[in-house]
């Protein structure tokens, strides 16, 4: 791949920030025995823009995966990805529920 190529590529990729002020939700849950919150901020659009996901217990392994896995999810809506894709993405078991805590995260947002 060119230089050149590679210009071209960076440009095509847009963030769309969110503005400071924003609407959001906060909904707290329960996944394997674990207790989860999430907060939603939304585009003025209503369109879902950012998550912030934290596990019960701050700091564990457990909170900094969720946290993380909610900040790659922030960036890909704010990228261009849509909720479907995200949902559709992430792994799920042999009755279509959600493998993991993110995936139910994404789930619960409408």
């Amino acid at each position: 791949m060119d230089i050149e190529h590679k210009s071209e590529q960076r440009d095509a990729l847009r963030r769309y920030r969110l503005p400071n002020r924003r609407p959001a939700e906060t909904v707290a849950f329960e996944r394997e025995r674990s207790r989860y919150e999430m907060t939603v901020g939304y585009y003025p659009d209503g369109r879902p823009g950012e998550v912030f996901l934290n596990a019960d217990r701050a700091d564990s392994l457990l909170d900094v995966l969720m946290s993380d896995a909610a900040i790659l999810a922030s960036l890909a809506l704010q990228y261009g990805a849509s909720m479907d894709e995200l949902r559709h993405a992430l792994k799920r078991d042999s009755r279509g529920a959600a493998a993991s805590p993110i995936g139910a995260a994404l789930d619960l947002i409408t």
